[in-house]
């Protein structure tokens, strides 16, 4: 059975304004669980700099591709935008308190962390479920935030670790069944 697709005749030039508030948006958008990574790089002195993230996504096979978002707000945004490399850790249930002190504003976060230099010098965080290592590969300004595209040079996983999930505001080392 073919189905046939009827073009449109006249397609909208752009958009509709929303017919909801932002708010409505973020609790909407909450409603998808999401897995919780933390995004490191260095600056151009050789300082270490990370964050937590859940716009982590895959984008393709081959080359093996995958991407992240941040605010323009953030911070750490011109560091992000400025190296070769960073990398993408996506955290175990066992790594709860490390998601919230990375998603913390202003603090130490690296004090007491461990972690080694990969690719670029990104830090390297102990514990992960998977990591990958990107060359920052493209950037994309869309709405309040950038479109970081990573192309991996090098993955690694920890076999058998539970991750940590993003859902409704919350974090949750354990999904209910």
């Amino acid at each position: 059975m073919k189905i046939h697709a009827t073009p449109l005749v006249n397609p909208p030039r752009k958009a509709l304004p929303p017919s909801f508030s932002s708010k409505e948006f973020r609790t909407a958008l909450g409603t998808f669980a999401t897995g919780v990574t933390i995004v490191t790089t260095r600056t151009a002195q050789g300082e270490t700099v990370g964050l937590t993230a859940n716009s982590f996504n895959s984008v393709s096979l081959d080359p093996p591709l995958v991407l992240w978002s941040l605010s323009h707000a953030a911070a750490s945004l011109a560091h992000f935008r400025a190296g070769s490399h960073y990398a993408i850790h996506v955290l175990a249930a066992d790594q709860k308190p490390l998601a919230e002190r990375f998603a913390l504003k202003g603090g130490d976060r690296w004090t007491g962390v461990s972690f080694t230099e990969g690719m670029g010098g990104a830090p390297l965080l102990e514990g992960a479920c998977a990591t990958f290592e990107c060359f920052n590969r493209s950037r994309y300004d869309e709405g309040d935030h950038v479109i970081f595209v990573g192309e991996v040079e090098r993955c690694s996983l920890r076999p058998g670790a539970s991750p940590l999930l993003y859902h409704g505001g919350r974090f949750f080392t354990e999904t209910p069944f």
